[in-house]
């Protein structure tokens, strides 16, 4: 069973498919963490909670006999604020005396098969109840009556544990949380290097690594999204390991709000793990008989390197995460209308797109920003869901009826969030957008954004999405998000419970999402925020591809794409082939195709010869879609380390076939590459479909192959495609 308890030693142990996570309950029921790492088949490591101590500054608990523990320097397992534990902690609840010291310990626990779902929050999933058993600690604050439960669920198929926290106030007095991490893992040293990705617009999710230091390395956000500069994803890995080698602790957030990922190395070289909401500017008021629901915190182990990590994080969301048809159903090739038009487009010109597309083999049309209100550009119309006759003369479900007779779906953008102070909704309902009294409001993008928080906001905009979404043939729509909150305040909620604001929105968010998506279930959403500053996997639970970036370049889409793979996959990640002339058009597909594919240009300037290469696009995107987006991807250059070139590898689940892309960002002083490829069968025969050479697995990935007279000018890119002999 993946769950046991050893009742004499009163041990917990977590089995998944390669690790175990154990951890007891000791003296005056503490929870006490001894191990998580590498699957090991007994529970005999109860001598790891012994670290070293110095009574005279770390107190000891007056409920402990033994006095070698104290909270300071012992491994727990979930520690509050202000009980003798001084490094950072996930727990911290104001009581109604006014103070937040809080000490939870354990009362009782079960174990049951299956996983529970997280009311108002999207968290993973199972296929079949048989794929995990769950545990849930209670815990108690008797002080209080703050009743808190950990609950640990454990994929036995899979090297993977879902963490969550429920926080009850049984007392007949409110309290406030103020704050609340989903998970909190404590590590017996800080021999560790951690990865996380930074960015900004046009540049997210770029790869970063640091050795661990003393004291607290963050990556957060306050900004009510994560956001273009951080990602809620973060890795603790050991100093030697690399793509193959080493052990890899993968730690990713299911929640598209502010959240906060602290790491703390202690004065005595031990290091504690916390994830969830950034307790900046947070705080929930929870009234007698209430509860609050954490979102979910996932966390992979490999003991193969950082590629095998990402490949779990890879399997399991695209079974576990991403939900609905869309899910395994081939993605239709589309051509958005954006980078071709921006705001200047009629229904004529639309048509126009859509007639050549279909000729390029091109399966849907997608009608950007502009179509509705009186927008012409960025400054109005955004609340008015109504279709700008100006622009689509005969009426939407003309423009429908006539890419659709060409054989073309048809798709749109919204950005429901958001609303225009030249708007008729604005003017209606001045008060319906985040706001504080008595302060001048900021613009982003010439935009408010709409208190989603408010039910009122929420079933205005979903009832002016269904008039258009139910009426018409429109199979894609693509949900955008074009700034971060400011002055986020709600002109409803009562001034105890403000610091929710940033919390109930995304709920907010997360409600009007999912009605859609269940109402609509054979429409694929993109998710979008100014490209991939939203980029996390809430948002995949609703959308099942996200736009990566605004960011087109094929050279620079490399270091985005590379450091979103780190845990999110390929069938996720927005990518087209757009006008950029940095590369030519085959460089800048082999890039798209490690992504969903699609087209971002205006065909109607495309020369003959484009027109023939976009062609053949397309056919690697039909002949290649399995393979890319049901395969293991394998990166073999990494383009944050290596100033010249990009690789990496897809392989079938059979290893019958492999895929590799390499890519030149700029010309290398030596033009020598021999690549060894990755995760091949050695025993098995492949044939070069180029060439048609054939190789050993143990040829193609000990000794190499020779790429020298390929791709080596700025800008080139080569495909090589492997098949069994």
């Amino acid at each position: 069973m993946p769950i046991s308890y050893n009742e004499k030693n009163k041990i917990f142990k977590l089995d998944t498919s390669d690790s175990s996570y154990i951890f007891e309950i000791y003296e005056a029921n503490f929870l006490v963490h001894l191990y998580y790492g590498a699957k090991i088949p007994d529970d005999n490591v109860s001598n790891m909670k012994f670290r070293d101590n110095l009574p005279a500054f770390n107190p000891s608990d007056p409920d402990v006999m033994d006095i070698t523990f104290t909270a300071d320097l012992s491994p727990l397992e979930y520690s509050g604020e202000g009980a003798g534990d001084y490094r950072v902690s996930p727990l911290a609840i104001k009581n109604s005396d006014g103070n937040d010291v809080t000490d939870v310990r354990y009362v009782s626990h079960k174990i049951y098969d299956g996983k529970p779902e997280i009311p108002g929050l999207p968290s993973l999933y199972l296929n079949d109840i048989s794929e995990a058993q769950t545990l849930e600690i209670k815990t108690e604050d008797k002080t209080t009556g703050a009743v808190v439960t950990l609950i640990y669920t454990v994929f036995s198929n899979q090297p993977v544990i879902t963490r969550s926290v429920i926080i009850e106030n049984t007392s007949d007095k409110p309290f406030e949380i103020e704050r609340v991490f989903s998970t909190c893992v404590d590590y017996p040293t800080s021999e560790y290097k951690m990865l996380d990705l930074y960015g900004r617009w046009l540049k997210e999710r770029t790869l970063q690594t640091h050795k661990l230091i003393h004291g607290i390395q963050s990556v957060s956000s306050k900004r009510g999204v994560n956001g273009h500069c951080h990602n809620p994803f973060a890795a603790l890995v050991s100093l030697d390991a690399n793509e193959e080698y080493g052990e890899a602790y993968g730690y990713n957030l299911v929640y598209s709000g502010n959240y906060s990922i602290d790491v703390e190395v202690d004065s005595w070289g031990t290091t504690r793990f916390i994830m969830g909401i950034n307790p900046e500017g947070f705080g929930w008021k929870l009234d007698p008989g209430e509860k609050f629901y954490s979102p979910e915190a996932v966390m992979v182990y490999s003991n193969k390197g950082i590629g095998e990590m990402s490949r779990a994080f890879h399997r399991l969301y695209r079974k576990n995460l991403i939900c609905g048809e869309w899910r395994d159903k081939k993605r239709p090739l589309l051509i958005n209308s954006w980078e071709a038009a921006y705001f200047d487009f009629d229904d004529d010109k639309l048509v126009s797109f859509a007639s050549e597309a279909k000729k390029l083999g091109i399966e849907m049309l997608v009608m950007d920003d502009g179509w509705f209100g009186k927008r012409d550009d960025d400054t109005s119309s955004l609340g008015d869901w109504y279709v700008n006759e100006n622009k689509l003369k005969g009426g939407l479900g003309s423009l429908i009826e006539r890419i659709n007779a060409l054989g073309m779906k048809f798709g749109i953008w919204y950005e429901p969030e958001m609303i225009s102070p030249d708007s008729d909704l604005f003017r209606a309902h001045p008060d319906w957008y985040l706001h504080v009294p008595n302060r001048k409001s900021s613009l982003g993008r010439h935009q408010y954004i709409l208190d989603m928080s408010r039910k009122d906001v929420r079933d205005n905009i979903f009832d002016q999405m269904y008039s258009v979404l139910s009426k018409y043939n429109i199979e894609y729509l693509k949900w955008d998000f074009n700034r971060n909150l400011t002055e986020a305040g709600s002109a409803l909620l009562p001034k105890e419970n403000q610091k929710e604001i940033f919390h109930r929105f995304i709920l907010g968010t997360y409600e009007l999402l999912g009605r859609i998506r269940d109402t609509f279930p054979k429409l694929l959403i993109e998710g979008c925020s100014g490209g991939g500053g939203r980029f996390d996997p809430a948002m995949l639970s609703f959308t099942p591809q996200i736009w990566c970036s605004d960011e087109t370049d094929p050279i620079e889409r490399l270091t985005i794409q590379f450091g979103t793979s780190l845990c999110y996959p390929d069938l996720t990640m927005g990518a087209h082939v757009s006008a950029c002339d940095r590369t030519g058009l085959e460089t800048r597909a082999n890039v798209a195709l490690w992504g969903t594919f699609g087209y971002e240009l205006d065909p109607n300037k495309l020369t003959d010869e484009d027109r023939k290469e976009v062609k053949r696009e397309i056919a690697c995107f039909n002949k290649y879609y399995d393979l890319i987006h049901g395969g293991d991807l394998y990166r073999l250059i990494n383009p944050t380390d290596n100033l010249f070139r990009c690789a990496w590898e897809f392989v079938s689940p059979d290893k019958k076939e492999a895929l590799v892309t390499v890519v030149t960002m700029r010309r290398p002083e030596s033009r020598v590459l021999i690549l060894k490829l990755k995760g091949l069968d050695p025993e098995k025969y492949y044939i070069d479909e180029d060439s048609g050479e054939k190789y050993s697995g143990a040829l193609l990935m000990n000794a190499g192959i020779n790429l020298t007279e390929t791709a080596f000018r700025d800008g080139e890119s080569v495909l090589k495609h492997f098949i069994e002999a």
